[in-house]
């Protein structure tokens, strides 16, 4: 593992670490790796921090997806990547006691490192950060995505332990790769 990804760990996200998480907003960073919500998130950060803090961590109510439609928000857990500064994000979506995801909902684990600590093994160790955590939120398996061209990404899932499993339509002709992860042979 490269020596800075050793230092990075999962903190939770508050007010006193948002002035990282709204500075990478400010250089162009997205964690929503389907569209860009940058400005639109630093908006919500102008208006009101403690309220956009709470909206990103919530775990209730339903929300609006980029096509429009309106579904349940899941249960999750939201962490920001840190190795002494912003770094990332990462989150786990389930539904509880099950393994199985609702259609509108493209993998238990999302992530997202900043550009400018790409290349590191933050996405990978951030991954591997999180399968404990999901294995405490109940899950045995997990479901991951990522885009067919996305070569990085699907390394990243593989060195965490992914299986290939197969692929997924989705909009505008493009195709997500679907793998496994086990994790009761994983703790």
């Amino acid at each position: 593992m490269p020596a800075g990804a050793g230092l990075l760990r999962l903190v939770a996200p508050t007010l006193d670490r948002l002035p990282g998480y709204a500075a990478a907003l400010a250089e162009g960073w997205s964690p929503d790796t389907t569209q860009d919500v940058s400005a639109a998130q630093l908006a919500a950060i102008g208006r009101d921090p403690a309220a956009f803090l709470a909206e990103l961590t919530r775990q209730d109510g339903m929300f609006t997806q980029a096509s429009g439609r309106q579904v349940p928000r899941l249960p999750s857990r939201t962490f920001w990547l840190d190795d002494g500064e912003f770094c990332g994000m990462t989150n786990l979506r389930f539904v509880a006691r099950s393994d199985l995801l609702p259609d509108y909902v493209s993998g238990h684990i999302g992530y997202a490192v900043v550009p400018w600590k790409r290349r590191r093994g933050y996405a990978t160790r951030g991954l591997a950060l999180m399968l404990p955590v999901a294995r405490e939120a109940g899950l045995s398996r997990i479901e991951i995505t990522c885009d067919e061209d996305n070569e990085p990404s699907r390394r990243v899932i593989e060195k965490n332990g992914g299986m290939l499993t197969g692929t997924r339509p989705e909009r505008g002709g493009h195709r997500k790769l679907v793998f496994r992860i086990d994790l009761v042979t994983r703790a």
